[in-house]
């Protein structure tokens, strides 16, 4: 067992199984004991610990984890000084952005900003909203939500901060949108001490690099076909290439290996325009990794 030990926060609640998810396609095995706050994984220089995201900044800023995964709203929210490693785009429901919006019920008066002077306002991040409101010049009661936010107004405040991926939520509650506040994706954040340390960083970016060729990857499929020298330009021409597609020759001069990566989406559309291009032995194969 290495002497060098890296300590990794891994989200609990709605990213914990995402996460796990994503490493697992990075070749990291991540298992999860419901009495235990420490998961196993199958590399023994790092040590697992399950926290809160919106917890992480914290105990990552403060040195108690090296490095953890959170959200970029939290990092803000909690005001943590921490190294930010990389984006991770990737959620419990898409791969868009989540946002934090200021909502209303349908049939509330407020339709602006400035309308909420002297509201009550319900949210989960109640520095983010107070300094959203100081930047428009709005004096407002923000409280603390501990969850079920979207029920409060009208009966419990006048107003909510919440966050949103799909607005399916929203909708279903009869709220409105105001006023988005932060767009926010998932980070891979350090410890500025924890950074500084060669191995560490190093054992930081290693993973850093093999989670991102996962998320590159996905939605990616290769396509490899066989074509003749006469119908090359044309095969190509119905070739969305990731990249510039790679061509190669086969044992018969007379024919060439053509290989490239294109959007799983496309290829449903795009096989039977290679098959009249000319390419014959069209084989379809899952990438699992993309490095750029």
């Amino acid at each position: 067992m290495s002497d060098n030990v890296l300590k990794l926060g891994i989200p609990a609640g709605s990213l914990q199984q995402s996460t796990a998810e994503l490493f697992k396609k990075a070749g990291y095995n991540i298992g999860f004991s419901s009495r235990s706050y420490y998961p196993t994984i199958d590399d023994d220089e790092i040590d697992c610990l399950l926290i809160r995201a919106q917890e992480m900044a914290r105990y990552v800023d403060q040195g108690v984890l090296d490095a953890g995964i959170t959200g970029y709203d939290w990092v803000l929210e909690s005001g943590s000084d921490v190294v930010e490693i990389c984006e991770l785009v990737f959620s419990k429901v898409s791969r868009r952005p989540v946002r934090w919006v200021l909502c209303v019920p349908n049939d509330s008066p407020v339709q602006e900003i400035a309308d909420l002077e002297g509201k009550r306002i319900a949210t989960e991040v109640v520095g983010l909203t107070q300094s959203f409101l100081a930047q428009h010049g709005v004096s407002a009661i923000v409280e603390f939500s501990w969850g079920a936010t979207e029920v409060k107004p009208p009966q419990l405040a006048d107003a909510i901060v919440e966050v949103t991926e799909t607005g399916s939520s929203l909708r279903a509650n009869n709220l409105r949108i105001v006023a988005e506040l932060l767009e926010s994706t998932t980070r891979f954040i350090a410890n500025k001490d924890a950074y500084k340390d060669a191995w560490k960083r190093d054992k930081l970016e290693n993973v850093a690099l093999m989670l991102q060729s996962c998320l590159a990857a996905e939605g990616k499929v290769g396509l490899m076909m066989n074509v003749h020298r006469d119908h090359v330009d044309a095969v190509l021409e119905q070739l969305p290439a990731l990249q510039k597609p790679t061509v190669s020759s086969l044992s018969d001069d007379d024919w060439l290996d053509v290989n490239t990566i294109v959007e799983e989406r496309v290829v449903r559309s795009i096989v039977p325009k290679l098959k009249v291009a000319g390419a014959k032995g069209i084989v379809e194969y899952p990438i699992n990794k993309i490095i750029e």
